[in-house]
């Protein structure tokens, strides 16, 4: 296991891919170089992430109605919510499921509804307090969980934003059981919409992103977790609301016809290529 103080020099020399600004918090500029093939970094990762949650604009930790941003992204979240359901159930009969990064606790919600057994884990103390408002069970660490076992984990946009995702994994993986399914989505920085955008794509979130994962990335390590993979699901809404977020850190007037465009744009090319903006992961622990 590499030290942190030699990992930091190893990413400090690393190659720059570009440099980014955070538009939701703080302006600061951060660089994106390469950890290691198909996974990139950003850089520095800052010591009190914390601070840079803090913003009603950080929508993940909220339920805000309010503006149209928010409306199109709890339209997308709600309609998304059958369509995970039905993935998974296609890949199990299993009945205990762990949401890792609950949010507010509406997939755990939705997934209550439909008979299953449900848990999550959230750092985050607002977002955690709406989650137990709708009656959802959420811890703020893992090990504050009974040692039980699960049929399904899933971490829907969540493993860029873990320092240590890889010891996190490990940890998850031993949750498992046997033919458990590990269902991970992360945003894809190989699509049409992040090569159109460049510095400006918004799935770059830094440095609330830490990681950001190619297709090759993600099979790697999984493959290092002993982890058989079952399949890709592509996250097609999240092309077009990236884009409008993106259209946005170019330009206060954002176009909502360009963004919907690029999106559409993606989506398509993504259909001969696998390149898809987002991409949801199903992997099975044998």
């Amino acid at each position: 296991m590499i030290e942190p103080e030699h990992k930091e020099a190893i990413l400090e020399e690393a190659e720059i891919i570009l440099k980014c600004k955070d538009h939701l918090v703080s302006q600061e500029s951060f660089s994106i170089r390469e950890a290691e093939p198909g996974i990139l970094c950003t850089y520095p990762i800052p010591e009190n992430l914390a601070v840079y949650y803090e913003s009603e604009n950080y929508i993940s930790h909220t339920d805000s109605n309010e503006t149209l941003q928010d409306r199109i992204y709890q339209y997308i979240k709600s309609k998304m919510f059958s369509r995970k359901a039905q993935w998974i159930e296609q890949e199990t009969a299993g009945c205990k499921l762990l949401d890792y990064g609950a949010g507010t606790g509406d997939f755990l919600n939705f997934m209550q509804n439909r008979n299953w057994n449900v848990v999550g884990v959230e750092p985050n103390e607002n977002a955690r307090s709406l989650a137990l408002e709708k009656g959802i069970g959420v811890k703020s660490e893992l090990d504050e969980l009974e040692n039980t076992k699960f049929d399904v984990i899933t971490l829907w946009h969540v493993l860029e934003h873990i320092p240590n995702y890889k010891e996190i994994l490990t940890k998850l993986k031993s949750r498992l059981n046997k033919n458990g399914l590990l269902v991970i989505a992360v945003p894809n920085y190989k699509s049409y919409d992040a090569f159109y955008y460049q510095s400006h794509w918004a799935a770059w979130d830094v440095p609330r992103h830490l990681w950001h994962f190619s297709r090759d990335g993600i099979s790697k390590i999984m493959e290092s977790h002993d982890l058989i993979k079952v399949c890709e699901k592509p996250l097609i809404f999240d092309s077009f609301y990236v884009s409008l977020l993106s259209e946005k850190n170019q330009n206060a007037s954002a176009s909502k016809v360009n963004a919907f465009w690029r999106g559409l744009i993606s989506n398509l090319k993504a259909r001969s290529t696998g390149e898809y903006s987002s991409i949801a992961y199903f992997y099975r622990n044998m």
